[in-house]
């Protein structure tokens, strides 16, 4: 804890710490991720970390590694306590073995203000019977009708094209629902699959495949990895992806073990795209994020155009709480996949087989080989990488397909669909 103020100090007990200090913005600005110590002696039946500190004046996040540097959770700033059991734990972490030794508590200096930010620092390490764990019931399935239908698009060579959203949160980071209740009310807009994207933890994936079945929906595992400078989901059962590590370690970390990587949101506000990639740059970019309010205003477009050519365009909600008032699904990423399974569906992202529209309902512009298919467009107009355009006057028309990123826009300008 060097680099503290004078008076910092931890208090020990036998099976509990406490340690208090101050953070300063020289400490955030030389190393934002700070691990601290604490010792897990031998017959250990839980170990639970509670951080306390102003949240009005600042931000820590918080996460936990193991004797050997191995991920056991990350909750950021969503939680302020958590538990780790053998059998059990705190979402966001991952139970398992309490293997005694010194494990890392890790806390991000997410924001600290010009004074300085006080924390609490208290662990807990009992022996002794593991405390219960919190009894979850998951919601039952939709009743039948209580599912929209989405709209309904040919198939191609025995292919279908599903709607989808790749980008959703629950109690596992910072969202509000349980895996279960995020995957109902995906299945409730009429999507086909659903990205869980929690924020750089895996410890969701578990469950996911069980939850998709209750509730009739396939969930495609996933984490978005998560900085100051930029958040990237990766897609697919990868492992954790250390967000400390640069961005060009997630990328090949991803890809090596079967994964994908997107960039997310490259040009929403204090979560915009800052990060440097040494060498190739990732196909995949949330090109359309639900920030893009004004869909008038060409950056995103600019900017796919500046990153690289051959972009695949995805779209994600962002989903965290119903408070927000925008249901999964908003905007869809339809991607064309030989069957519902995960393995299919993250087949047909990684082959760029995917388009984006407003939502499962709303227009939709979608690749058959050499031709376009519009859906629910008449009125808007086809524009193509090469900028040349043509006016769509039926709802159902084919057009031809050129290289690179087409759209569809209306008569104002705004972008109604996309198609890679």
């Amino acid at each position: 804890m060097s680099g503290h103020r004078p008076g910092t100090r931890a208090a020990h007990t036998a099976r509990a710490t406490r340690r208090h200090g101050t953070w300063s913005m020289e400490e955030r600005a030389a190393q934002p991720v700070r691990p601290l110590p604490v010792e897990v002696p031998p017959g250990t039946a839980a170990l639970t970390v509670t951080l306390d500190h102003p949240r009005d004046a600042g931000v820590l996040d918080l996460g936990l590694l193991g004797p050997d540097g191995e991920f056991r959770g990350w909750s950021g700033g969503a939680r302020d306590r958590f538990t780790v059991t053998e059998q059990w734990a705190t979402p966001g972490y991952l139970p398992g073995p309490l293997t005694p030794g010194t494990w890392q508590i890790l806390l991000r200096l997410h924001r600290v203000p010009p004074g300085g930010l006080p924390y609490t620092l208290h662990t807990e390490t009992p022996a002794g019977p593991a405390p219960a764990a919190p009894e979850e019931t998951p919601p039952p399935p939709l009743p039948p009708g209580r599912r929209r239908t989405r709209r309904p698009v040919p198939p191609l060579d025995g292919a279908r094209w599903l709607a989808g959203d790749l980008h959703a949160h629950t109690l596992h980071s910072d969202g509000s629902l349980t895996v279960d209740e995020l995957a109902r009310r995906g299945a409730a807009e009429g999507l086909d699959f659903l990205a869980v994207t929690d924020h750089n933890t895996v410890s969701h994936h578990p469950s996911l495949a069980a939850a998709g079945r209750r509730q009739g929906i396939t969930l495609l595992p996933g984490q978005e990895v998560t900085t100051d400078l930029g958040h990237a989901n990766v897609l697919g059962d990868t492992g954790w992806i250390d967000f400390r590590a640069p961005a060009a370690r997630w990328l090949d970390d991803a890809e090596a073990a079967g994964g994908i990587l997107s960039v997310n949101h490259p040009l929403a506000g204090d979560c915009a795209w800052e990060l440097p990639f040494a060498g190739r740059r990732p196909r995949h970019a949330e090109l359309w994020h639900h920030t893009w309010t004004d869909r008038r205003d060409a950056g995103p477009l600019a900017w796919a155009a500046a990153w690289r050519p051959g972009l695949v365009p995805l779209g994600g909600s962002d989903f965290h709480d119903p408070a927000q008032g925008r249901p999964p699904g908003t905007p869809t990423t339809w991607v064309l996949a030989e069957d519902d399974s995960a393995a299919a569906i993250l087949d047909g992202i990684a082959h760029g087989r995917t388009a984006v529209s407003a939502g499962p309902h709303a227009p939709v512009l979608l690749r058959y080989g050499d031709e376009l298919l519009a859906l629910g467009a008449a009125g808007t107009v086809l524009v193509r990488a090469d900028g040349e355009r043509t006016v769509v006057r039926s709802d159902r028309a084919r057009l031809p397909a050129g290289e690179g990123l087409h759209r569809l826009e209306s008569w104002e300008c705004e972008v109604v669909a996309l198609s890679g």
